[in-house]
């Protein structure tokens, strides 16, 4: 499999994030990051490691793929789930926990029940 130069550098930043036991450094999104590479046996092919740094990739992550329009498109979960978040962001008030809302409600139905 071959692989082409990647077409811009990819933009870093150096905030540290830490989820569990893992370290993981968060990093901006490149204006765009291209790359040319060959499908492999099983319809396999390699994430470069600029693209893999550039998405936050790390081993073990759940990686979502969705094909749109033609593309397949790739994300980590954890991007996905923080971008669902800003979507309802604005449906929140400010300084309201959705999790204790919840659990107030939960707690509310169990005496009826």
């Amino acid at each position: 499999m071959g692989a082409l130069a990647l077409s811009k550098p990819v933009e870093r930043t150096g905030q540290q994030e830490r989820t569990g036991q893992q370290e993981r450094t968060r990093h901006t999104e490149p204006k765009e990051l291209r790359i040319r590479t060959r499908m492999g046996e099983k319809g396999r092919f390699v994430i470069p490691a600029a693209m893999r740094e550039a998405l936050g990739m790390n081993v073990g992550d759940v990686i979502s793929l969705r094909v749109v329009d033609g593309e397949v498109r790739v994300a980590t979960m954890r991007s996905r789930i923080r971008r669902a978040q800003e979507r309802v962001r604005h449906l929140v008030p400010p300084g309201t926990l959705v999790s204790d809302e919840l659990s107030a409600e939960r707690r509310e139905a169990a005496k009826y029940e």
